[in-house]
């Protein structure tokens, strides 16, 4: 993966030096118990979900409120900072990319923040951990990283490579497509209207969509990162690294698919070359009857 002399977004702002903070203590102003705590970062642990959107979910809100966060004023990664370019990198050309797809039907595509902080921060959605993963809060329209994750993807996972790394942060910005389109709003109504089985499939669906999302970036970014088959290979390996079936397997040594949050090896496999194959948000439809 080529990724150097690419335009870098500069809508990567470093928090990484800004500390925690209270975030709230909960979501939308409820406080959240910590067995809602435990089940949210299990649930969100791996390029997850929101996994504020999980504890709104448990404790019955809505997700419609949020806490006010005040924050010191948005920087850059330093110029030295290889990772923070890479990042910006990454940002840049999924802007691109959907930019024009949104152009293409009339629409207008609103770019999201990617905040990197380290180990603890506040963010719209409640208090982003590291141990949550990436995440990506509807509420201020903004990526959450801490770049230790790449550590974790890498040495524990079993997924390495700088195109599973653009993957993970190409997944999120699919949950953004996905707010813009008002996809994550219509599945969030039917919180109140289906049973938590069949919400957490549905949640399943908006996952997999959004790997497929990811999978269209790759599908237009390919040649001007020059991507060649071990880049395409380590971002299917990360897919498979990531299905619940693996995690769970790995874990526990057993699989609960009623348990699922994100969807099995070979599906995560299968949207993700969906949208790579096909670069079509047509083809991305998750939901759709018989959907594997």
């Amino acid at each position: 993966m080529k990724w150097e002399g690419n335009r870098e977004s500069d809508n990567v702002e470093d928090r990484r030096d800004d500390g925690g903070g209270s975030g709230g203590g909960g979501i939308g102003g409820r406080h959240i118990g910590i067995g809602s705590i435990v089940i949210a970062l299990a649930a969100s642990y791996f390029l997850g979900v929101n996994p504020m959107t999980v504890l709104g979910f448990l404790s019955g809100g809505d997700g419609a409120s949020a806490p006010t966060v005040s924050q010191a004023p948005p920087r850059q990664p330093p110029a030295n900072d290889q990772l923070g370019r890479f990042v910006q990198t990454v940002l840049g050309s999924t802007e691109d990319v959907w930019t024009d797809i949104f152009a293409k039907s009339n629409a207008t595509y609103k770019k999201p923040k990617l905040d990197l902080f380290r180990d603890s921060y506040p963010t719209a959605c409640g208090q982003g951990e590291t141990a949550m993963g990436p995440f990506y809060c509807p509420s201020d329209q903004k990526v959450y990283i801490d770049l230790a994750f790449y550590q974790t993807l890498k040495n524990q996972l079993g997924a390495p490579g700088e195109f599973a790394e653009a993957y993970v942060i190409a997944h999120e910005v699919g949950h953004h497509v996905q707010n813009l389109l008002g996809i994550s709003g219509k599945v969030d109504a039917m919180r109140q209207r289906v049973s938590k089985t069949e919400y957490n499939a549905l949640s399943v669906r908006v996952e997999l969509q959004a790997d497929c999302f990811a999978g269209i970036w790759g599908h237009y970014a390919q040649g001007s990162f020059k991507l060649d088959q071990n880049d395409i290979a380590s971002a299917m390996n990360a897919a498979a690294k990531i299905g619940d079936d693996a995690l769970q397997r790995a874990a526990t040594g057993r699989v609960v698919p009623e348990s699922f949050t994100h969807g099995t090896s070979a599906q995560r496999q299968h949207w993700f070359d969906t949208g790579f194959q096909n670069g079509s948000v047509k083809s991305c439809d998750t939901f759709a009857k018989g959907a594997p």
